[in-house]
């Protein structure tokens, strides 16, 4: 029987994906359920391209992946009743704060439904070892800063994403209080951003990104003409609002070493850290960090503010450095520029590669013709070039007038100094490589 065996939910995710690479190097072995409902995936694969990508990175295979719905009791069931679990580690959770406040009730359902199905699937097979993914959002409105974690919750929670974690939260506090042998950790988390070192995963938001990094490296790319800065009149040094930003690996170093810990005999009961960096950075911070690590101007414009963000808000962490012995690694300047190393060999994120493997396997020639459908714009891409060209040149494209039926949108973009087609169809644009 494997006695390292961990359960990880929602792991295709930005966050779940950079902790399994943590969770692989350390040498747990892990079984991962993700619906998939955010995923990109390439050639028609069944596993999601950012768990292929921890693959590579890890050198080991995930060989115990269900495409599977944490609200499903009895796939649920099947997969406990076929693994032996030492804990579970919970990512599974819509998070988009905008999305959340026009859809509630698939929040609810998917987060807080979803949490109580799992934990009632764990107590019927004897797996009472939990991490919970939480957020800083369930403290609403600062009383003080730093925030620590003696600070009152569900204060002023704004949106129904976080009164998802926060609910959450009083379900597992009175879990534990009632029932002996539970042992969880609530990770309260910052702003995650950056990407793991070797720039192969990274964070990939579908659609307009709603937080500040990777809307900085979208314009880097010249996926977005500007930086949106939502108000200069916040009471900080200079007007734009304060955040703490924690580097992705500093917070999957931090999974793994909470895991660590709540192995051990002498935990129990409820247990609650905060994970950020301590620090308080503006956005003008973050922009000077970003074009000072990359060499790259970032325009920005000065827009309203967005109602209900505050002036300051940044972690206490002494709680996570005194008991579990973890400290933050990596500073601004490196998470911008992993940002950076993520988004300029990916621009378009996972989808990049969809077409640069279909023509990789064009025996080294990149001929084809790609139509466009669309009652507006008929353009038709001739692309023709050996793959060692491709290589030294990347590709050399012209545009050429075509009024066929079936025809798929193709534009360019151009990105460093080279020209890249951008294949527009259902309203996604996937890069062509």
């Amino acid at each position: 029987m494997n006695n390292n065996l961990i359960l990880v939910t929602g792991a295709a995710g930005y966050v779940g994906s950079h902790c399994l690479v943590e969770l692989l190097n350390n040498g747990y072995d892990v079984v991962v359920i993700d619906n998939c409902s955010n995923s990109i995936h390439l050639n028609g694969k069944n596993m999601p391209e950012s768990l292929i990508r921890v693959q590579s990175i890890t050198g080991r295979q995930l060989v115990n992946f269900y495409k599977e719905d944490i609200n499903n009791v009895t796939k649920l069931e099947e997969i406990f009743n076929k693994h032996r679990f030492i804990a579970v580690m919970h990512f599974a959770a819509l998070k988009a704060v905008g999305e959340s406040c026009k859809i509630p009730l698939d929040y609810y359902h998917n987060n807080v439904s979803g949490t109580i199905t799992l934990l009632e699937v764990m107590r019927k097979y004897g797996v009472k070892k939990f991490i919970f993914s939480s957020s800083a959002t369930v403290y609403g409105y600062p009383d003080y800063l730093p925030i620590d974690e003696n600070h009152r919750t569900g204060n002023g929670c704004t949106n129904p994403y976080g009164r998802t974690k926060y609910f959450i939260e009083e379900i597992l506090k009175d879990l534990c209080a009632s029932e002996k042998g539970w042992c969880v950790a609530s990770l309260r988390y910052f702003n995650p951003v950056g990407a793991h070192e070797s720039g192969e995963i990274g964070e990939d938001p579908q659609g307009i990104p709603n937080n500040l990094m990777p809307f900085i490296s979208q314009v880097a790319v010249r996926r977005q003409p500007f930086l949106k800065v939502f108000g200069n009149d916040f009471k900080t040094a200079d007007g734009t609002g304060v955040r703490d930003y924690i580097h992705i690996m500093d917070l999957a170093a931090g999974h793994s070493i909470t895991l660590e810990n709540i192995l051990k005999k002498e935990w129990t009961g409820w247990n609650v850290y905060n994970f950020g960096a301590g620090t308080g950075y503006s956005v003008l911070d973050v922009i000077a960090a970003f074009e000072e690590s990359t060499g790259i101007n970032i325009p920005y414009k000065i827009c309203n503010r967005r109602a209900g963000d505050v002036d300051e808000l940044w972690a206490d962490i002494r709680k996570a450095q005194n008991k579990l012995n973890w400290k933050p690694k990596w500073t601004l300047k490196d998470m911008c520029a992993h940002s950076w190393k993520w988004q300029s060999k990916y621009p378009m994120g996972y989808r990049t590669l969809r077409h640069k493997q279909q023509h990789d396997t064009n025996d080294g020639n990149l001929n084809g013709n790609f139509m466009a459908n669309n009652n507006n714009v008929d353009n038709f891409v001739q692309l023709s070039q050996q793959q060692q060209q491709r290589k030294e040149h990347f590709l050399d494209m012209s545009m050429m007038e075509n009024k066929t039926a079936n025809e798929t949108l193709l534009k360019t973009k151009i990105f460093k100094g080279k020209r890249f087609a951008l294949e527009v169809n259902n309203n996604e644009e996937d890069i062509i490589v």
